[in-house]
């Protein structure tokens, strides 16, 4: 049993010289790998930057007082609407006729070829 619990630890410690070696050579690659970039292309995990909940508000509000200084300036509210033009039903029938009539020639022009 002595003798099993010594090969479990020498397996240990050369794992554990293996591992290290194997950080140490990650370690190299990654220094040769940056000689040949300027340190501008280095690309990170993260992109952009980290902004806390706070300073997000903060730069919200901001933006809307901007977008309301714009609208004020130009004398347009963000929720004006556009008012409906109603037909008449006289013009809604005229259309209606007009289309049914484009319909027909259509139908026709398509019958005689």
């Amino acid at each position: 049993m002595e003798n099993l619990v010594n090969v479990l630890q020498q397996l240990r410690d050369e794992r554990g010289r293996a591992k290290q070696q194997l950080e140490q050579l990650d370690s190299a690659i990654t220094v040769l790998e940056g000689l040949g970039r300027d340190n501008s292309a280095r690309t990170s995990s993260r992109a952009g930057r980290v902004v806390s909940p706070l300073a997000r508000r903060r730069m919200a509000a901001a933006q809307r007082a901007r977008w309301a200084r714009v609208r004020k300036a130009s004398g347009t509210t963000a929720g004006k609407h556009r008012t409906l033009r109603i037909l008449s039903s006289d013009a809604r029938r005229r259309i209606a006729a007009a289309q049914k009539a484009r319909w027909a020639k259509f139908r026709a022009e398509k019958r005689a070829a």
